[in-house]
């Protein structure tokens, strides 16, 4: 038994020590295989020498995704700087002492030359970018705004002196040519589709440091700018960096196309920058290339806002829009059928909610562009296209009437709201100077009375009360009276009528 014993336990130890070997032996072959696999992942590294270059890639690797620097590339050698030289007059100091009467009473007057006017030159920097091969540049119209002498100069460093084609302060757009071979063009590309949040590139020559890129977002669309001169509703907001210099520089989308033409920024704001859209400066730059000047579309009409007193009055279904007070003789309007009294709530699918809306819509069109007019009269909607006309020679044909002229006692005359009218007739006429056959003619307004409040002046010709026609004084007895609800006066003052309305 001991001996059975023995033998089992010397052959469970056996056992044991050879699984252990088996174990050891594996787990140290295990580690050698591994040991191997992961150090042939690791890449060999040669020591860089002075005579070794970094690869372009493994520099570039941190800006994969990046367009910018492609887009600084492709575009900037179109980009151009602007510089240009005005002459001005200058008043020279008559003395050297400046003001200081001491000396100029012990000298005399005899000692000093009077102060004389001289010429003397005024430099101003800008950009543009060249838009087509035929070396026609696009920029600002203030860069250029009466320069005697503009300088541009390329990426390449050439240097050729430009002409001015044409202008458009309106817009504040320009455009100048160099005869130049082998120029390099920026593409235009469609603002209307440029989206808020968008990547843009800014390129330009602020404050003199020529060819700098600065990049952004298009902040917002369609801002209204108002300064002298410029009075324009439509320009993108971004937040790339613009400065002076940048302006008539290109705002590019990531595309690599002109969206925008850098033109203000808010001096005491950081980040807010204004480009004209590129397919306004498309249509204008078309019309100077061609003509040197703008042919802008021309309406006629003259638009008034909408009060609540007219919308009662005249029983309008709308609460915003604009109303048509006059409509110029010979005017497209006339032509193509706007009349008086018409409600406009929308232009070319475009909501209007106040007749500011009319007049910068009517502005950013160009001659011979065709228009909807959505509009209401008597109560009734109604769409009337009509092709604008050109600006140029439309003048309005009414004249001034005089004003503070008393009128003969012969007259039928009444007086409501401190405004006395008079039937209209020869005497009146030739004693006001107006060309309306119709309606009541005021010759006198009160001080301070409600009339007087509103407006009215003597030689006004009162032709509508409430939209009803004023032929006699019974008529205006009539409808003023002693009413207390509103009142809207359809009003012909130099030859244009405007509406008067009058909350009671």
């Amino acid at each position: 038994m001991n001996k059975e014993k023995i033998a089992n336990t010397t052959k469970k130890v056996l056992i044991a020590g050879i699984a252990g070997i088996l174990i050891f032996a594996g787990g140290a072959f295990g580690s050698y295989i591994a040991s191997n696999k992961i150090t042939s992942f690791i890449p060999k590294t040669t020591p860089q020498t002075e005579s070794t270059p970094v690869s372009k890639v493994q520099t570039q690797n941190v800006y994969n995704g990046n367009p910018i620097v492609e887009i600084a590339k492709r575009s900037s050698g179109a980009v151009v700087n602007i510089d240009v030289e005005t002459m001005v007059k200058q008043r020279s100091a008559s003395s050297p002492f400046n003001g200081d009467r001491f000396f100029e009473e012990f000298f005399g007057e005899r000692f000093f030359p009077e102060s004389q006017e001289r010429m003397v030159p005024r430099k101003g920097k800008g950009s543009g970018f060249i838009v087509s091969t035929e070396g026609y540049i696009l920029t600002n119209s203030h860069v250029v705004e009466n320069a005697d002498e503009i300088k541009v100069t390329l990426l390449d460093g050439r240097s050729f002196t430009a002409k001015k084609v044409g202008q458009d302060p309106t817009f504040d757009l320009a455009v100048i040519k160099i005869k130049a071979k082998d120029l390099p063009v920026i593409p235009l590309g469609d603002s209307d589709l440029t989206e808020v949040g968008e990547w843009v590139v800014a390129i330009g020559n602020p404050l003199g440091f020529e060819n700098s890129v600065t990049a952004g977002v298009i902040s917002a669309k369609n801002r209204t700018l108002q300064a002298p001169g410029v009075n324009f509703q439509g320009f993108l907001q971004t937040d790339a960096a613009i400065n002076p210099g940048n302006s008539g520089g290109p705002l590019i989308d990531l595309k690599g196309n002109v969206v925008g033409i850098n033109t203000a920024i808010v001096p005491y704001a950081q980040g807010i920058g204004f480009a004209v859209p590129v397919n306004m400066a498309k249509q204008i730059m078309d019309d100077l290339i061609k003509h040197g000047e703008v042919r802008r579309g021309w309406l006629g009409v003259t638009v008034q806002p909408l009060t609540a007193s007219l919308i009662e009055s005249y029983k309008i279904p709308v609460k915003e829009g604009s109303i048509v007070a006059d409509v110029q003789r010979g005017s497209p309007a006339q032509k193509y059928g706007l009349e008086r009294g018409d409600v406009i709530v929308s232009i070319g699918n475009q909501k209007v909610k106040n007749s500011q809306d009319v007049v910068f819509f009517v502005r950013n069109k160009l001659s011979g562009d065709k228009v909807a007019f959505e509009i209401y009269r008597d109560g009734k909607k109604k769409t009337i296209d009509v092709v604008l006309g050109d600006i140029i020679g439309s003048k309005p044909t009414g004249k001034s009437s005089n004003s503070g002229q008393s009128e003969s006692s012969g007259l039928k005359k009444a007086t409501r709201m401190g405004v006395t009218v008079v039937e209209n007739n020869t005497e009146v006429r030739e004693r006001y100077k107006i060309n309306e056959n119709e309606g009541l003619v005021v010759i006198d307004v009160k001080q301070g009375s409600g009339g007087h409040q509103l407006g009215l002046r003597p030689g006004d010709v009162i032709l509508e009360v409430n939209k009803k026609k004023m032929h006699s004084i019974n008529d205006w007895n009539k409808e003023v009276g002693d009413k207390n609800s509103p009142l809207a006066l359809l009003v012909s003052r130099g030859g244009q009528t405007l509406f008067i309305s009058v909350e009671i």
